[in-house]
């Protein structure tokens, strides 16, 4: 007789999230930031960003978040290959983009703390599962330029628009 172990299996029909993430850039350092312990996933390590509403572009939804939750204004460069990962319950799909900051100085409103790092030191982080695979493919990639700034953002909206 042969005892076959249980295998978990998942829900296919997981809920969906969209998330908009920053991979920040400044000379040769990377913004990561820690996620509060009052959040999911806490204390874990990730790109700054944030979930997409209706009728939000992911570029819109960056901006907006990146101003809430950090009081930074930045200019959106490239874009990467949405990135896809199923936790237990829900699945997000990741839409990174390459930028830097336009104005302003970080503020944690959600979060816990935050590190610049070279590349080099980002792989060291306890990485949300989810940005693992934005880290990964980002670190393979070229040492990006600074994002063209002709036309592509909209001047940053004063704090008291928000």
């Amino acid at each position: 007789m042969v005892f076959l172990k249980p295998v978990k299996v998942y829900d296919t029909e997981l809920e969906q999230t969209h998330v908009s993430c920053a991979i920040i850039r400044q000379g040769d350092f990377t913004l990561a930031v820690q996620r509060n312990v009052g959040m999911s996933l806490p204390l874990k390590w990730e790109f700054p960003g944030g979930k997409i509403e209706k009728n939000e572009t992911p570029e819109e939804c960056l901006r907006r978040e990146l101003k809430e939750e950090l009081e930074l204004c930045i200019q959106i460069g490239e874009g990467l290959k949405p990135m896809t990962h199923a936790y237990e319950t829900f699945t997000v799909i990741l839409h990174p983009f390459i930028c830097v900051i336009k104005s302003g100085t970080i503020v944690l409103r959600e979060h816990a703390a935050f590190a610049w790092l070279t590349t080099s030191e980002l792989p060291a982080l306890d990485w949300a599962d989810a940005d693992r695979p934005v880290l990964n493919t980002y670190l393979k990639m070229p040492k990006p330029s600074a994002p063209s700034t002709r036309g592509k953002n909209p001047a940053c909206p004063l704090k008291d628009s928000w």
